[in-house]
This record gives C-alpha cells, sequence and structure tokens, in this order.
C-alpha cells in the first residue's frame, strides 16, 4: 500500500489551490482574460509550480472542468445493475446529470468554454474530444442494460444522446445561452421522471 508522505500531501494541496484560483479566475474573467500569472498568483503558487501540474492554460482549463464533473457526476459513473429496475438506475443516473448541469460554477466555466471555443474551433474540438470520454462509461451503461435485455437493441451511442438531448434542453442550453435561472430541486424530479418515462417508450422492453 502506497503511503502519502508530507512531500505528496503539500503537492496535492498546491494542485487543489490551482485548480481552485483557476475556477475563480476563469468564471471571473473569461478564457481570453485570464492569465497564468493571475491564477498562480490566486493561488499563491510560483508560475513554476503551476506549469509542474498543468502544462498549458487549455489543459488547466480541461482539468477544472473534469473537476465540475467529477464532483457532481459520481452516480453516473456506476456500472449497469440487472438486480435493480431499470427505470430506478436511469431516474439517478438522470439527477445526477441534472445536479452536474446545475452547478453555478459549472454553468459559469459552460459559458467561458462556449465562448473560448467560438474563437477557437480547435480548441473546442479538444474539449469536447475530452468530454466524450466521460460520456463513454454513460454508453456502456446503455449497452449493458440492453444486453440484459433491459433496453431495446439499438444504437448506444445514439440512445444516449438523445437522453442527453431530453435533459440538456431544459436544463443547460437556456440557462448558458439565455440566462434563465437553473431549475429547482423539485423541477429536476420532474423534469427527471418525464425524461426517464420518454426515453423507455422508445427503448424500454
Amino acid at each position: 500500500m502506497a503511503t502519502t508522505t508530507p512531500a505528496t500531501r503539500l503537492t496535492d494541496r498546491k494542485r487543489d489551490a490551482i485548480v481552485q484560483a483557476a475556477i475563480a479566475e476563469f468564471r471571473d474573467n473569461g478564457f481570453e482574460a485570464t492569465s497564468v500569472d493571475k491564477v498562480a498568483a490566486r493561488a499563491e503558487v510560483s508560475k513554476r509550480t503551476l506549469y509542474n501540474h498543468f502544462p498549458s492554460k487549455d489543459e488547466l482549463f480541461a482539468a477544472i472542468l473534469h473537476v465540475l464533473w467529477e464532483s457532481s457526476a459520481s452516480e453516473l459513473l456506476r456500472p449497469y445493475d440487472p438486480a435493480r429496475p431499470v427505470r430506478e438506475q436511469l431516474l439517478a443516473l438522470v439527477l445526477g446529470k441534472l445536479a452536474m448541469l446545475g452547478d453555478d460554477n459549472f454553468l459559469a466555466l459552460a459559458r467561458v468554454a462556449i465562448a473560448a471555443g467560438l474563437h477557437s474551433p480547435e480548441r473546442a474540438r479538444g474539449m469536447v474530444e475530452r468530454f466524450a470520454e466521460k460520456d463513454g462509461a454513460m454508453v456502456d451503461w446503455v449497452r449493458a442494460a440492453q444486453k440484459a435485455g433491459a433496453l431495446k437493441a439499438a444504437d448506444a451511442a445514439q440512445a444516449y444522446k438523445q437522453l442527453e438531448c431530453l435533459v440538456k434542453g431544459v436544463a443547460f442550453w437556456p440557462q448558458v445561452a439565455m440566462g434563465q435561472p437553473r431549475l429547482a430541486p423539485a423541477a429536476q424530479k420532474k423534469l427527471a421522471a418525464a425524461t426517464v418515462d420518454l426515453f423507455l417508450s422508445h427503448y424500454g422492453t
């Protein structure tokens, strides 16, 4: 079993400080106006220390999006459980997705990411590719449910994308693009139930 040394703990604390400082800087100032110098100063670390953890500003921005994703989406990474009803599992997955999409920092940084992507299509492609890796776990969940006979055989990636669009069409794009308030918990539960029922009306067995 690996031991955690004081040096390791200090390194982890510095990395966490950089991530939190970057979240605040990108959220407050946008991608273009945020510099590595500003993030390092806010985190109270040297620029060299920051570069030891994150080789570039793009890498840093991608990392903080992943941190926010992982902090809210643990439910999304659970494998399909054949012992549990598929609707129950889908509800938990959709509610986990809604929790992530409703996070204030995530929404703010999504706006930053979209604006940055408009200025640099290549940067946007990189961000999309990184998040596609995360979506792979959900596609695997759909495939496992299909293999178990809980969902109809179909293109698993397309099925998941349709499920995601049902959620984002109400609980992400209106908030990011039109400044609408995030959904309250009761509204999230109502949307999750309606989304799952609609999805299962087509893909359920």
